[in-house]
C-alpha cells in the first residue's frame, strides 16, 4: 500500500487543499450532534433504568464516516493520481577484433617480465576483459600463421587458449604478412560497423608468402583498421639463443630490431596507429589507448509512460455511497 503511494504522482496537486474541508465537516458534525438531541420531560427516570442502549446508538456515526471516506476518494480522483514508468532501450553495437600475436622464439626475450610472450598474453587477456560487448578472434604467427580461435563473444574460451600458447607451436620465424593476411580472412566478412586487427610483433618480416604491405592493402579494401605494436626495449635485450639438452633455454644479449617503418605504413594505410612498447607498463598503456580509440557504439533511447490510477478511488467512492444508501434505508431508516 505505502509502496504504491511512493510511486504515485498527482496531476492536480493543488487540489490537495480540499482535504482541509474534512476537519471542518467533523467539527460541524460534532456541534450539530450536541444541539439536535431530542428532549423528553418526565417526573422520574426510574422507568428507564433497565433499558439498555441500542447498538444503533454506537453505530449511528458510521454514516458520517462513510461520507468523509467518499469525499476523500472524490478528492483523490480530482487530483488524478498517476504512476510513471520509465525504461531505456539500449542498442549495443560491438566491434569485431582480431588479436594477431607473434609467438616466434624472439618473443622469449627478457626485456619484459617474465618475457615478451607472457607479458603480451597477460595484457591481452586484460584487454579482452575490458571489451565485454565485442567479438574477438585470436591468430598466432611465427614462420607461419594459424587461427587459434575465430570471432566469438565467449571471451573465456579465448582466455583459456592464451594459457596454451607457447614456443614451438608453429615453425620459427616472423611471417608478419601471413599473420596479417590470416587475420584479415577471419574478419573481412564481418557485418560489424567497426573491424580492427591488433598485430603485435617484435621483429622483421623474414618468412611467409605474403608481403606485409600487400596484406595491409587487402585490409584497407575491406575497411579494416590495423593497429600495430612493436614489442621490445631500445638497444640490446637478453634474448633467446637456443635450447640446452636438458630442455632449458639459453640466452644472450642481442640488438633489438623491429621494422617500425613497415609497421607504421601498415597502420597509416588502414587508418589506424603504430605503437612502440618498450616494457610491461608501456604495453599496458598501448592497450588502454586502443581501448579508448575504439569505443563500442551505444544507442540509448529513454521512454516514459504515465498510467492513470483514479479508477480504484472512484469505484471505492461508488461502493461506499451504495453502502450508505442501504444503511439509511434499512438499519438507520428514519420514521417519517
Amino acid at each position: 500500500m505505502f509502496d504504491f503511494f511512493n510511486d504515485i504522482t498527482f496531476a492536480n496537486k493543488e487540489l490537495r487543499w480540499l482535504f482541509l474541508v474534512i476537519p471542518v465537516i467533523i467539527i460541524w458534525y460534532i456541534f450539530k450532534s450536541r444541539t439536535l438531541n431530542a428532549e423528553l420531560k418526565t417526573s422520574s427516570l426510574g422507568g428507564f433504568d433497565k433499558i439498555n442502549a441500542s447498538y444503533k446508538q454506537y453505530l449511528r456515526h458510521i454514516i458520517i464516516v462513510i461520507r468523509l471516506a467518499v469525499l476523500s476518494c472524490l478528492i483523490l480522483v480530482l487530483m488524478r493520481p498517476q504512476s510513471r514508468s520509465s525504461y531505456k532501450d539500449v542498442k549495443t553495437e560491438g566491434i569485431d577484433i582480431v588479436l594477431a600475436l607473434d609467438i616466434s622464439s624472439s618473443m622469449l626475450a627478457k626485456d619484459f617480465k617474465p618475457n615478451r610472450l607472457d607479458a603480451a598474453k597477460e595484457l591481452a587477456t586484460k584487454f579482452i576483459d575490458s571489451r565485454p560487448n565485442d567479438r574477438i578472434a585470436l591468430v598466432i604467427f611465427s614462420g607461419e600463421s594459424f587461427t587459434q580461435c575465430p570471432l566469438t563473444s565467449d571471451h573465456d574460451v579465448i582466455k583459456n587458449l592464451f594459457s596454451g600458447i607457447k614456443l614451438g607451436m608453429l615453425a620459427d620465424g616472423t611471417a608478419i604478412g601471413n599473420g596479417l593476411a590470416t587475420s584479415v580472412s577471419r574478419i573481412k566478412d564481418s557485418k560489424a560497423k567497426s573491424k580492427i586487427i591488433i598485430l603485435l610483433t617484435d621483429g622483421v618480416n623474414n618468412q611467409g608468402s605474403v608481403a606485409p604491405l600487400t596484406a595491409a592493402e587487402i585490409a584497407k579494401a575491406f575497411g579494416i583498421r590495423v593497429y600495430t605494436i612493436g614489442l621490445g626495449s631500445m638497444g640490446k635485450a637478453l634474448s633467446f639463443a637456443g635450447i640446452y639438452p636438458d630442455g632449458s633455454y639459453a640466452y644472450e644479449w642481442a640488438e633489438v630490431v623491429i621494422d617500425e617503418k613497415t609497421m607504421t605504413e601498415i597502420s597509416d594505410m588502414t587508418g589506424a596507429k603504430y605503437f612502440r612498447a618498450t616494457d610491461n607498463e608501456k604495453l599496458k598503456e598501448v592497450y588502454k589507448e586502443i581501448d579508448r580509440l575504439e569505443k563500442t557504439i551505444f544507442e540509448e533511447k529513454n521512454f516514459t509512460n504515465k498510467s492513470e490510477h483514479f479508477l480504484p478511488f472512484a469505484i471505492t467512492a461508488a461502493i461506499l455511497l451504495l453502502i450508505e444508501f442501504l444503511l439509511k434505508n434499512t438499519l438507520f431508516k428514519s420514521i417519517p
